[in-house]
């Protein structure tokens, strides 16, 4: 019996697992035959109705689409907005590593459309560090010394508190500009007291009345802050030129309200245009009020360049009234962190080079161009970005998704939906809370200084000791697999004070067109 009873004992267990399994399968089986049931009633998804259960996998597969298609797929070049070199570029210069790649490049440098910076024999040995670019005219009693590259608009609510305290104390420490988007100054901005560039938008948030319109003391009074460096007037943006926004009353919280100024849980819009103006003089008057309101320091303007005509209408009242802007920051097409329908993202609005050589050449063409320090923002990610904008007319340059790189994100492209993986573009305190803003705010320090050093060992490389010294004939594109032009030859680049003079014919209708007094443009006129 003793032998036996072991035995015994094995069998019976040996049963029960039987039954244990036979009773998991009968549930699985159960379930399983609820959920076809369930698919063959609904009404909502064609595939579930003809493919009950089995169409499961379809969605499955679907939710996990972006991360196989950015882990597995991409190659290292042509990812999408960023492409994975350059995540890993601004990763590694964050977290101070080396940011090298041996075994040459992998892009395919014959392709049309290829640009490419063109080195000296003569190279510059040991590049300084570029100079900051003071920004200020001659109604400018406080100017300001800002750095190549600063921290673009951004708002809190849009990103979480951690992302701005982060974003805040690395400018802090790095010396450069942290602009806060048009969701108003928060307190996670002047937490660690870094330079700001305040921005107002369509809905004046932070500056506003009860019925959302412009209120000049409540502007002044924060403006004046030291803290302030510079205030800037959104007129668009690259993500959505033309529209403009809702936020919903359940995410006006107490505290999203205080900041911007608006009802508790009540649905905020933001227009798409401006109330303070209506015309290209009264909005430069507009620029001139600011500028005052906040004690003389700069004031400027951004906008996503539509049209020709109307940029250079704005030029023709700088012209006529002898009211200028500061500066200038021009959005590019290419989008930034701001959601938008898919239409505007793809469609509407110029690339940041078109722009920008447009606003450029406007203002030599119209004899300002020394007197207004223009900004160029969107997808600036290296030193290489740096380097192309200054050439094509920009002064100093602003960066969104790198920095957000820099404190974590890594291109989930969720931003608008509050499920932000790290914690960078979200409202949820439990996600927010991965964001270590000691940590987090060195890397912003890190990749902002490596990217300007990269940026002026290239100019050295160039032969060139500061941007002064940077020319159109310094960059190159291939116009075609066998013929590269450079960009003095590719685009027509104007005279100082050519279009008050004698505009030349390309220019010619353009600015014959356009009115100082009025934003209106003739049918068929516009370019």
């Amino acid at each position: 019996m003793r032998r036996q009873f072991p035995i015994v004992r094995m069998v019976s267990g040996d049963s029960a697992g039987k039954q244990v399994a036979g009773v998991a399968a009968a549930a699985s089986a159960l379930g399983l035959g609820a959920l076809a049931a369930w698919d063959l009633a609904q009404r909502k998804h064609s595939i579930l109705r003809n493919y009950p259960v089995a169409g499961h996998a379809r969605f499955l597969l679907e939710s996990i689409r972006p991360e196989i298609q950015q882990y597995f797929i991409e190659r290292n070049w042509d990812g999408r907005p960023f492409n994975r070199d350059t995540r890993t570029t601004i990763y590694e210069r964050a977290k101070g590593t080396h940011s090298e790649h041996a075994f040459g490049t992998e892009r395919d440098v014959n392709r049309p459309g290829y640009e490419a910076l063109m080195h000296s024999n003569r190279p510059i040995a040991n590049p300084a560090r570029p100079p900051r670019v003071r920004i200020g005219g001659d109604e400018c009693t406080q100017p300001y010394d800002i750095s190549l590259l600063n921290v673009s608009a951004m708002s809190f609510g849009s990103l979480s508190d951690n992302a701005v305290r982060a974003l805040n104390k690395g400018a802090a420490m790095g010396g450069f500009a942290h602009d806060t988007g048009e969701g108003s100054i928060s307190p996670y901005h002047r937490e660690h007291g870094g330079d700001l560039i305040w921005e107002l938008g369509t809905a004046y948030f932070g500056a506003r009345t009860p019925e959302g319109r412009f209120d000049p003391e409540v502007f002044a009074e924060k403006a004046k802050d030291p803290q302030v460096k510079m205030v800037s007037l959104k007129l668009s943006q690259g993500a959505k030129p033309g529209i403009g926004g809702v936020l919903p009353g359940p995410k006006v919280t107490e505290e999203i309200a205080e900041i911007r100024g608006i009802p508790v849980g009540k649905t905020c819009i933001s227009p798409p245009g401006h109330s303070v103006f209506s015309t290209p003089i009264e909005l430069l008057q507009f620029v001139r009020r600011m500028r005052e309101l906040s004690g003389g320091k700069p004031a400027g303007f951004k906008l996503c360049v539509g049209s020709r005509t109307e940029f250079l209408s704005i030029v023709k009242a700088m012209v006529e009234t002898e009211i200028l802007p500061d500066f200038i920051i021009v959005d590019g097409s290419e989008g930034g962190t701001g959601a938008a329908p898919l239409e505007f993202e793809d469609n509407v609005g110029l690339p940041l080079t078109q722009g920008l050589m447009i606003v450029h050449n406007a203002l030599v063409g119209a004899g300002l161009r020394k007197k207004i320090k223009v900004g160029a923002s969107g997808k600036i990610a290296t030193g290489t970005d740096i380097v192309k904008r200054l050439i094509q007319g920009a002064d100093f340059t602003n960066s969104a998704r790198a920095m957000m790189m820099a404190v974590g994100c890594i291109q989930a492209q969720v931003c608008h939906t509050g499920k932000c993986p790290v914690g960078v573009a979200t409202q949820n305190p439990r996600r927010a809370r991965a964001i270590d803003v000691p940590d987090k705010s060195e890397r912003v320090k890190n990749y902002h200084d490596a990217v300007v050093a990269e940026a002026a060992r290239l100019m050295a490389s160039m032969g060139a000791s500061s941007p002064e010294d940077l020319e159109p004939t310094m960059l190159r594109r291939n116009v075609s697999e066998s013929d590269s032009w450079s960009y003095a030859r590719i685009y027509d680049w104007l005279k100082p004070g050519e279009l008050l003079e004698d505009a030349p014919e390309e220019w010619a209708e353009d600015w014959s067109t356009a009115r100082a007094d009025s934003f209106t443009i003739p049918h068929g006129h516009s370019r």
